[in-house]
């Protein structure tokens, strides 16, 4: 039966191809980038090394993992703990390129200009998540239940708002999101930004 469990140890991988086969706005991202792994190396693989007690899996009726949803309960500390301590160990793999001249340049600049305050929505919202589920554990009510669980483990630990942000092109996401309970959020161009308050 397929359940949802706490994210544990020897997990990551399983995460990590998840995040690909789900990064290209809500498609398989595989060959996008000139290095595949980056991908997880930014958007969850930090999360479970930082905050593995707010990260749970979707665990299918085989045993392997289908879906996750991580989070941050503090998204101006995590912020500032990626850029001092998790991605100065990527510098020689990826360097910061001087412009953007490829997708994966700009998700490099990204990750090089993350930092402690440079988010807008974590002071009213404080919390942020990251949540994917491949196509197979899709439309079962699957990311409901992870949000759900997510947003009780958030709340025992008295945060207050939730936060996260979708491409624009992920169109199901944008529909999904409202539905569960977020409201949309001033935006830049290509995102849409959703906030929930907790309290």
């Amino acid at each position: 039966m397929t359940r949802i469990r706490p994210f544990r140890a020897g997990d990551e991988p399983a995460l990590a191809e998840i995040c690909l086969r789900t990064a290209d706005a809500g498609a398989d991202a595989t060959g996008v980038l000139d290095d595949d792994d980056l991908w997880a190396e930014i958007f969850v693989l930090p999360y479970v090394a930082r905050h593995p007690e707010l990260a749970f899996v979707v665990e299918a009726d085989d045993g392997r993992v289908v879906g996750y949803i991580v989070s941050a309960p503090d998204t101006r500390d995590f912020e500032e703990w990626f850029r001092a301590e998790w991605w100065p160990a990527f510098g020689e793999r990826w360097p910061r390129p001087e412009a953007e001249a490829s997708r994966q340049d700009g998700i490099l600049l990204y990750a090089y200009a993350r930092r402690g305050g440079g988010e807008p929505y974590g002071d009213e919202y404080p919390a942020h998540l990251h949540i994917d589920l491949l196509p197979e554990a899709q439309g079962r009510g699957l990311g409901r239940e992870l949000i759900a669980t997510l947003i009780d483990a958030l709340r025992a630990r008295g945060v207050t708002g939730l936060h996260l942000v979708a491409s624009s092109d992920n169109a199901g996401a944008v529909a999904f999101y409202p539905r569960v309970g977020f409201a949309p959020l001033p935006s830049h161009d290509g995102v849409q930004a959703f906030g929930a308050r907790l309290d």
